[in-house]
């Protein structure tokens, strides 16, 4: 295999707190597909699709999503009830969050050989804390240690089409969720829109900066996930494939075609 990428003497602390240290990696030509979007554009129904249809297929699959990391759960939790965070240390929460994924949920399935899977990167970031006022190169120095996705998939939707989506599986929208922190709109759905329409310029701009790949998230859910598959199928040559069990409960070794 060809070498991605290799670093030595990585270093994060958060709030006076060394996070991790003297940390080096390396990663061979392994898959990352990265999914993206908006609250409300699907990504995550389409990512579970993938998920399912790839180790169907015999393919060993590893998840990993947004804000999800057991370091910094209670923190988090604690800081979103009492609206503690600032937007800066809001943004350090998340990239801590992302770094003790990154070395505990990603590189490993990586180096191991599987497919890496992830519910948003460090694109919503640089999306939403640079909505909240971060500085947008301070935001991608933040996430330099980051490995690049091998297909980075963003799901454009509408406001309207993401606030009914959202609307119509729970009863309220969350209250960072809908940038209330921001002071836009005492009412939830008008912060939730004029928030979201800004996240969603910069999701613009971040897309022509990255490549990433946009799918119309208005289209059905069929239409959307084989796009999808039509767009994996290319980085799948070549990756092994996990033993498939047959009724006679024996194994035998998958073959890996197209």
């Amino acid at each position: 295999m060809t070498l991605r990428l290799e670093a030595s003497g990585l270093k994060k602390i958060f709030n006076r707190r060394i996070i991790f240290q003297n940390i080096s990696f390396s990663v061979q030509h392994q898959q990352t597909l990265l999914i993206t979007g908006r609250n409300g554009s699907g990504k995550s129904t389409q990512l579970s699709l993938l998920q399912t249809f790839l180790q169907s297929e015999g393919y060993d699959v590893s998840f990993t999503e947004w804000n999800s990391s057991p370091l910094v759960k209670d923190t988090t939790k604690r800081g979103k009830k009492k609206n503690l965070f600032t937007p800066t240390t809001f943004s350090l929460i998340h990239a801590t969050d992302f770094a003790d994924r990154h070395e505990r949920s990603i590189l490993p399935p990586l180096q191991a050989g599987l497919i890496v899977l992830a519910d948003r990167w460090a694109y919503t970031a640089f999306a939403r804390d640079a909505v909240r006022g971060c500085d947008p190169e301070w935001l991608r120095n933040q996430y330099q240690f980051a490995t690049r996705p091998d297909l980075s998939l963003y799901f454009r939707v509408d406001i309207d089409t993401s606030v009914a989506r959202i609307m119509g599986g729970r009863m309220q929208l969350r209250y960072h969720e809908a940038g209330m922190d921001l002071g836009l709109s005492q009412d939830p759905i008008q912060s939730f829109r004029l928030f979201q329409s800004k996240v969603l310029e910069e999701y613009d701009r971040i897309t022509d900066e990255f490549g990433l790949t946009v799918i119309d998230g208005k289209r059905s859910v069929v239409e959307q996930q084989r796009e999808v598959r039509k767009l994996v199928k290319p980085l799948l040559k070549g990756l092994r494939r996990a033993g498939v069990q047959r009724a006679s409960s024996t194994r035998t070794a998958a073959v890996a075609e197209g």
